[in-house]
């Protein structure tokens, strides 16, 4: 009813059928489900990338400092071999990234070409990052090499931050790790 100027004025509505409301009510529900899983699904790509690369080609991008191609490079397999040797050592290594921290790319993991050894990557003074969608790249660095025992604690909490499960480390864990001044990451 639409009341207009003291006169009543009935508006005749034609009301959809049953059969015509149910087909409505299925259609905005199969509509709001696919965007609703498009939206989940954008959620869980998002990428963060706190540091910008200092270069960029076609074929790689540099974070943190100008690359040091003077360093020769060392196998990560002989610097674990010779671990003795190489301790706080500046070196140059290469691989392939197994894992990236999640939260903000403040580490990864380095897998030598046949997956047998890994080195937990971090950054000089906590000052670049890598994008957080870069596991599966190659990538070069230069840093300083370090062999330690990590607490279990410790442990714990990277495994949280790589996406792992915390409650699978038990006691100190020894660990490789480079202190990164300079990564190459290849496209």
């Amino acid at each position: 009813m639409l009341i207009c100027q003291h006169r009543v004025v009935l508006i005749n509505i034609k009301l959809f059928s049953c059969k015509s409301m149910k087909k409505l009510t299925l259609l905005f529900s199969i509509v709001f489900c696919l965007t609703s899983s498009l939206m989940a699904q954008n959620i869980e790509k998002k990428v963060v990338q706190l540091s910008n690369p200092i270069a960029e080609t076609e074929e790689y991008r540099v974070f943190g400092s100008a690359f040091d191609n003077d360093i020769t490079a060392i196998n990560l397999k002989n610097l674990i071999a010779e671990s003795d040797k190489f301790d706080d050592s500046t070196v140059t290594t290469q691989g392939t990234i197994k894992q990236v921290c999640q939260m903000k790319g403040c580490f990864f993991i380095l897998e030598n070409e046949t997956a047998t050894e890994q080195a937990r990557i971090s950054f000089k003074d906590y000052s670049f990052f890598i994008p957080t969608n870069t596991a599966g790249s190659r990538v070069k660095l230069n840093g300083t090499f370090d062999v330690k025992t990590i607490s279990e604690e410790d442990a714990k909490h990277y495994a949280e931050d790589a996406g792992e499960d915390p409650d699978a480390i038990n006691g100190p864990q020894k660990e490789y790790t480079l202190t990164a001044t300079s990564v190459v990451i290849y496209k």
